[in-house]
């Protein structure tokens, strides 16, 4: 018999909840409550509560590295010292958007621009949503421009239907196997997680 292993997760925001719930059930988990979605300072402050929820049942967290370390390493140190077995705790490099980027002909296709435009190496980006918001800037479809690109004179970083784009991308277009070679922190999540559920699918673990 098949154990249907459910994951919990917490991630920053609604575009990262979508990825969250597309790795774990790409590592064939289910995925269950997504916990956060308040933005990066409300999920360091709670990362000690999921870290203990972990002793009991596989977690998932999910977090971008922005500017805040050179690397991931020195990062997830200074957040969580000593995780869980049972938690799989991932840094995006440097936002979820490369991870996006990296699967450069599923995004074409939705955005409408040439394959060439994507960017080779998505990790190496300073600001992946910035170059998100460039690509759909130069997208053949007037909707996507509207809904992706922010308005002049708004002041925001991005437009209106920025978030649900990128949810609609996830779950119809992209691809994380195929991304994941394009981005290494993608790889090591997607590892990281089959592991976790091949792990809670063993006999001994059993409930």
């Amino acid at each position: 018999m098949t154990i249907t292993v459910s994951v919990s997760a917490a991630v920053e925001g609604i575009v990262d909840e979508a990825v969250a719930r597309k790795l774990i059930a790409a590592a064939g988990g289910r995925p269950g409550p997504i916990y956060g979605k308040n933005g990066k300072p409300a999920l360091r402050e709670k990362i000690s509560g999921y870290n203990h929820a972990a002793r009991h049942a596989p977690w998932f967290v999910l977090v971008d590295l922005n500017g805040d370390a050179d690397c991931a390493v020195p990062f997830c140190k200074s957040w969580l010292p000593a995780p869980q077995r049972e938690l799989c705790f991932r840094v995006a490099v440097r936002q979820v958007e490369a991870w996006l980027i990296a699967d450069p002909a599923a995004l074409a296709a939705y955005l409408t621009v040439a394959r060439g435009r994507i960017p080779a190496n998505p990790e190496n980006l300073s600001n992946a949503k910035t170059a998100m918001v460039n690509l759909a800037r130069q997208s053949r479809h007037k909707a996507i421009q509207q809904d992706m690109v922010p308005r002049e004179g708004s002041g925001r970083a991005v437009g209106p239907a920025y978030s649900s784009r990128l949810i609609e991308y996830v779950e119809s277009r992209w691809r994380p196997d195929v991304a994941a070679h394009h981005a290494d922190s993608l790889r090591r999540a997607i590892n990281c997680l089959e592991r976790l559920v091949s792990a809670w699918r063993e006999p001994e673990r059993q409930r």
